[in-house]
């Protein structure tokens, strides 16, 4: 009987950095669950460039700030393992569901700070309180940060104080399942040419070459920048990275 294929769940996976991470994972022959909030016919499409490419692959609806719903999902996905992949676990979660907002500080509602928290912190925080209990010993979790955590970009400061949580998190996941063998980074992207709070990189030439021209390397991110790096970190190579931000910005306002 051939080995089983790891299994990595990916939040925010119809597009994107969680699009990337998805195919870049699959190259590593890892199965793929990724979960989408509204892009229903974006995420199947996902899904079958995977199995085009050899893995098996299976999407799920999840809505990560509705922490209420994390029973009902943790149910769906205990029976789609045991009927599409055959398993009663999986290996790797990817938390990369977001939303953005540009607000500066003196606008900020509570209703704003709200909303981007229980994204960004709050349903990282119990999404991954809740599964747990049925990844494998010895599997990994990636969270996904921000360059905005180092650096100061006013009408960030919501998205960036969740990140900042998020990253001091990490750390405390990693002590604390680390005698399960459940190693927990962080990757903090810099400025990346997605959808992302309304494409605003891709949108604005004058933001994307202020920023280019603040990178060393030259240019604003690309989705395959990042998506490697999370690949990286869900393999034996990087056994014994534990804990750890990496920031992948290019060399973003050295």
């Amino acid at each position: 009987m051939a080995p089983q294929n790891k299994i990595a769940l990916i939040t925010g996976g119809s597009r994107g950095l969680g699009k990337n991470a998805a195919m870049r994972l699959a190259e590593k022959g890892i199965d793929i669950v990724l979960t989408y909030v509204s892009k229903e016919t974006e995420a199947n499409n996902v899904v079958s460039e995977l199995k085009s490419s050899g893995v098996n692959a299976a999407t799920l609806r999840l809505d990560v700030s509705d922490i209420s719903s994390f029973d009902s999902f943790s149910a769906e996905l205990t029976s789609l393992l045991r009927e599409q992949f055959q398993v009663e676990r999986f290996d790797f979660l990817v938390n990369n569901a977001g939303t953005g907002a540009t607000i500066p500080f003196l606008s900020v509602t509570e209703e704003n700070f709200d909303e981007l928290m229980n994204v960004h912190f709050k349903g990282v925080f119990f999404l991954t309180q809740k599964l747990v209990g049925i990844m494998n010993d010895g599997g990994s979790i990636i969270n996904l940060s921000s360059g905005t955590t180092r650096m100061c970009n006013p009408g960030y400061v919501v998205y960036a104080s969740m990140k900042g949580g998020v990253e001091v998190l990490t750390r405390y996941m990693a002590k604390e399942l680390g005698p399960r063998k459940i190693r927990v980074n962080i990757v903090a992207p810099g400025a990346v040419e997605t959808d992302f709070n309304n494409a605003i990189i891709r949108n604005n030439p004058e933001i994307k070459n202020r920023i280019a021209s603040n990178t060393a390397l030259g240019r604003v991110g690309e989705p395959d920048d990042i998506g490697g790096v999370i690949a990286f970190l869900c393999s034996a190579e990087a056994g014994w990275i534990n804990g750890q931000r990496i920031e992948v910005s290019g060399g973003v306002w050295l």
